[in-house]
């Protein structure tokens, strides 16, 4: 049954008639022929005289031991070359119990499934939503330009900065000069009344530099933008984001109309492409641009500057430029009444904060997970109890304690991989009906296979103990449980 090179027979014959007992002579004679050594203990001459070599024993002691009858060279076979089973043989064998005893109890396997399920499915739900948010925000501030420099007045200890009137034009002309600046604009901003017809919106009026698509990064989608030639001239057009369009002129086209800004009469000569909400949600694309000069002088009524907006021609250029212009201003100014900020340090920044965020989400699912590799310990545990007897006839029948622990493993591990293939087809669904309510979604391979990795080294981990103690299991004590 074990595959045994030596098979001991003590008196195989004795309680047997005549004919059962010549058909147990002839299985153990082709058993030998196959290269098994059969030693065999009996009474009967007549059994004995089968065997190549008999030893006569008495009270103890060989008192006859004439060898070997005949020297027989068996076929070489499986059994003769290996003794035992294949380790795959052993394998398929205990994978074939295993699935045997979930199909047996299928209640039992679909609770000890489902703590998995939920885990992996939780986890890459949660990775999806923590990687949608942070590619979204990520996305939203490259869209702005993730090689700009933002200058506000106020130092870092000044409050209110707004109201300091430190950066001028001339500031903006004299950054215009430094090298690798690719375009340096004056920003005056403020909330107005905009009026075309009968119709009156409220939306914010940003008076800038005729550079602000290429600097912004921000496409015309029909029109076109103010000229360096309308800066100089004090010219009064406007160019109109969406969703002012759409407030102010429903289905009609906004081209060549006049709007009213603050009493001042402006022509509307472009319409900016769809932008959306910035990162903090304010919709980008509620907006009017309108030259620096005539903004300053005509609608705002001051020349100070709000902020002051650098493109640099390079990435790799973004702390020369940004140490270069604090240069220039402490030089201009005396004193460190401005503060810088760049968007590509802020990208980094955001992106490091998301991502302990998505780890934070991703942990919190994975407590599921361990949740779930509990139970399926705790299920195999009283698994083991319950199948004592069982476990028991096993190893009376030939079951060493690797095959009872290869059983009880490859049911820990099935489970664990059903629960993880399940778990990611359901998680992937979910983070696919949160993305259809318009929360940012972000898929990749990463996760799923994360996740159920987790699952299959969860059912290995937590699967490990409740095999131990199945494969340790006494077999007289386990045959005498009930």
């Amino acid at each position: 049954m074990n595959g045994g090179q030596i098979i001991l027979a003590d008196e195989p014959t004795g309680a047997l008639d005549s004919n059962s007992g010549k058909e147990v002579m002839k299985l153990l004679k082709n058993l030998s022929e196959q290269g098994h050594t059969i030693i065999l203990i009996t009474h009967d001459s007549h059994v004995a005289n089968h065997a190549q070599r008999q030893i006569e024993i008495r009270d103890g002691l060989i008192v006859s031991d004439p060898g070997p009858s005949e020297v027989i060279h068996p076929p070489i076979t499986e059994a003769t070359l290996h003794g035992e089973p294949s380790f795959s043989t052993e394998i398929l064998e205990g994978s074939k119990t295993a699935f045997r005893s979930l199909r047996s109890n299928v209640f039992r396997t679909v609770l000890t499934l489902l703590g998995i399920v939920i885990g992996v499915g939780s986890v890459i739900t949660m990775l999806a939503i923590g990687d949608g948010a942070k590619k979204a925000v990520v996305d939203s501030i490259s869209a702005m330009g993730s090689n700009l420099l933002v200058i506000r007045p106020g130092g870092p200890e000044q409050r209110r900065a707004w109201e300091i009137q430190t950066l001028v034009p001339a500031d903006v002309a004299e950054i215009n000069k430094l090298p690798h600046v690719a375009a340096a604009l004056p920003e005056l901003t403020g909330s107005y009344t905009i009026r075309y017809g009968n119709v009156d919106v409220s939306t914010d009026v940003n008076a800038t530099g005729y550079q602000y698509p290429m600097a912004r990064k921000w496409d015309i989608a029909s029109g076109t933008f103010f000229t360096e030639e309308d800066e100089k001239t004090f010219a009064t057009v406007a160019v109109l984001g969406k969703t002012v369009v759409r407030k102010l002129f429903a289905d009609e086209d906004p081209l060549g109309k006049y709007i009213i800004v603050n009493n001042v009469l402006f022509q509307v000569v472009g319409i900016m492409a769809e932008r959306g909400a910035d990162p903090g949600g304010a919709d980008q694309d509620d907006k009017i641009l309108v030259p620096y000069t005539t903004g300053s002088l005509r609608i705002m009524g001051r020349k100070f500057l709000r902020n002051v907006t650098v493109s640099v021609d390079s990435e790799e250029h973004m702390m020369d430029v940004q140490d270069s212009v604090s240069s220039l201003l402490m030089e201009r100014h005396g004193t460190e009444d401005f503060t810088i900020r760049n968007m590509a340090s802020l990208i980094d920044t955001l992106s490091a904060t998301q991502n302990t965020m998505t780890i934070l989400l991703g942990s919190i699912a994975a407590i599921s997970l361990l949740v779930g590799g509990i139970g399926v310990m705790n299920i195999m545990l009283v698994s083991v109890t319950e199948r004592t007897r069982e476990i028991g006839v096993r190893m009376a029948t030939g079951a060493r304690q690797r095959n009872i622990m290869q059983q009880f493993l490859i049911e820990a591990l099935s489970v664990s991989a059903l629960g993880g293939i399940i778990g990611v087809i359901l998680g992937l669904l979910a983070a696919a009906i949160v993305g259809h309510f318009g929360m940012p979604i972000d898929y990749s391979l990463g996760p799923v296979i994360l996740a159920f990795s987790c699952a299959f080294l969860t059912g290995l981990i937590f699967g490990f103990l409740p095999a131990r103690k199945a494969a340790r299991l006494n077999p007289v004590v386990a045959l005498a449980s009930e």
